[in-house]
């Protein structure tokens, strides 16, 4: 198996239009600013293209991550040591039989939402406990990484 990069960048770039929809002010952007105690000048300080790119970059880095969790296939290559050419036949039988299988957008998206609620969630959670932020900002921050992961996790299964 080979990493198809643009499916993961596409994946990626998912996640800053998300972003641009998730937190305009007439979807959750004002009630984000109020509990993240943003004001609208600080939310439009700073170097925007160096803030878009890396969350791009960031964004490129958890679709590896991603990708490892929502295609199985790779658990199979992690079995035979992560080199193909270096496992026994058995394991060219077994992906010719196999390297399609849950390889769909639907199954993607399940992973996607297993790793927001159950990676995603508890992060974002843990440290808004301890920033003294409220149950909104964690819910509008963890559920706009789960749809990403949702939407990330789609891309990838399907495509890659």
């Amino acid at each position: 198996m080979e990493f198809n990069y643009l499916a993961l960048l596409a994946a990626a770039a998912s996640t800053l239009v998300v972003g641009f929809i998730w937190y305009h002010p007439k979807v959750f952007g004002n009630a984000w600013m109020k509990a993240s105690g943003v004001t609208e000048e600080q939310a439009k300080s700073g170097n925007m293209a160096l803030i878009f790119g890396l969350a791009l970059a960031f964004a490129f880095l958890l679709s590896f991550q991603i990708q490892m969790l929502a295609v199985h296939q790779w658990g199979a290559l992690s079995l035979v040591g992560g080199d193909a050419d270096l496992a026994l036949p058995s394991y060219a039988a077994f992906m010719t039989d196999y390297s399609d299988a849950f390889r769909t957008f639907k199954h993607g998206t399940l992973h996607g939402f297993l790793a927001g609620n159950f990676i995603a969630f508890p992060i974002i959670g843990t440290n808004a406990l301890f920033e003294r932020k409220n149950a909104k900002y964690i819910f509008i921050n963890s559920g706009f990484w789960t749809v990403c992961m949702v939407i990330m996790g789609g891309i990838i299964c399907a495509w890659v």
